[in-house]
């Protein structure tokens, strides 16, 4: 291992843990900050056109509509969150929300709604 001056190395190790509790919330800002007016961000492994498993992202806002999303958005909101939580169950579909940070399984009746997956 390396030596480092100041202790630069336990200081930053030290921090990780603090930071990691607040995972989603930290992942919560970025994509609002992608999303400009998203409250949620839907994530599922079903793309609507396909047949396969394809990553996939829905962006809704605070009444429940649909916000359109480029490619670019879809998958790489899709990427973010299943990376940050890889021990879930992705062959559901899970919400984001993006004022709290929890990410929860999708509530059925709001995925009927928009032509869920």
């Amino acid at each position: 291992m390396p030596a480092y001056a100041c202790g630069r190395a336990s200081t930053a190790l030290s921090a990780s843990p603090a930071r990691a509790g607040s995972r989603h919330e930290r992942l919560a800002e970025l994509l609002a900050d992608m999303v400009p007016g998203a409250r949620t961000i839907r994530v599922s492994q079903c793309e609507p056109d396909r047949s396969w498993p394809s990553l996939y992202a829905r962006a809704y806002d605070e009444r429940g509509r649909p916000l359109s999303l480029n490619r670019a958005q879809r998958l790489t909101a899709a990427r973010w969150v299943i990376r940050a939580s890889p021990e879930l169950d992705w062959d559901e579909p899970h919400d984001l929300d993006l004022a709290s940070g929890a990410l929860r399984p999708t509530v059925e009746e709001y995925a009927s709604v928009a032509g869920g997956c």
